[in-house]
């Protein structure tokens, strides 16, 4: 049996044992990106709410900074909230550099742009529909709004698949901000690059599996809101 195949069996008994390192590196993998996601949308989805239903001064500016945030490289959010963490930063005396928090503060800088810049345009594309009719029928601005969601529904949902994607399979600015430290900032996607530099191949195989079918349902389910909103639009009708 060669390296890969042995390597590739042993992984699969680690899933199917449930090994601890395993199940702890997922679990705590699972916590910050979930935490990010929860936190980025509950910031991300009013204002791209605002974006896509209000006009204000320096709306064009302030979109067009989070369309080019939503392109920087993770190793420079890494780097920023490192800066800012450590000792000598902003926000040294909270001690938060090398724990889940920091995870979770750069993984939130990653997906806010996402969520924020794509809901605005699909809430923009509503209102630019809706806007008549709703202005003719002297239908409040909140539950103008609150339609636009309900019928965006699941194209939002999307938008939020798509920062959980981003998130659980970020390396680069987890990997400054938390250091890798085993039993409290380990996750999936550091551990493999430290398990596969260390010649480790198994539990990096186990959690490389682990992280592949996550990715599949995500897009599966990605597809499927997809395919909902194209029922509802063209075939079930508004």
């Amino acid at each position: 049996m060669s390296i890969f195949q042995e390597a590739l069996s042993t992984a699969f008994l680690l899933i199917l044992q449930r090994d601890a390192d395993l199940m702890e590196i997922i679990g705590l993998s699972m916590q910050v990106s979930l935490t990010a996601l929860f936190i980025a949308c509950v910031l991300g989805l009013p204002l791209g709410a605002l974006m896509g239903s209000r006009e204000f001064r320096f709306k064009q500016s302030l979109r067009g900074i989070f369309n080019a945030l939503m392109g920087v490289p993770p190793v420079v959010v890494g780097l920023i909230v490192y800066l800012n963490l450590s000792r000598s930063g902003l926000f040294g005396a909270l001690e938060l550099l090398y724990t889940p928090t920091a995870m979770i503060i750069a993984q939130v800088i990653l997906i806010l742009p996402i969520i924020a810049a794509l809901s605005s345009q699909i809430l923009e594309d509503l209102h630019e529909e809706y806007r008549d009719l709703f202005s003719s029928l002297v239908v409040p601005p909140h539950k103008a709004l609150l339609a636009y969601i309900i019928d965006a529904r699941y194209s939002l949902l999307t938008i939020i698949l798509a920062g959980f994607g981003r998130a659980i399979s970020e390396v680069g600015a987890v990997m400054i901000v938390g250091g890798n430290i085993d039993h409290l900032t380990r996750v999936m996607t550091t551990a493999i690059a430290l398990e596969t530099s260390k010649g480790e191949l198994a539990l990096a195989l186990a959690l490389g599996i682990i992280l592949l079918l996550l990715a599949l349902l995500v897009n599966f389910a990605a597809q499927q809101f997809k395919s909902f909103q194209t029922v509802q639009r063209y075939g079930g009708g508004r």
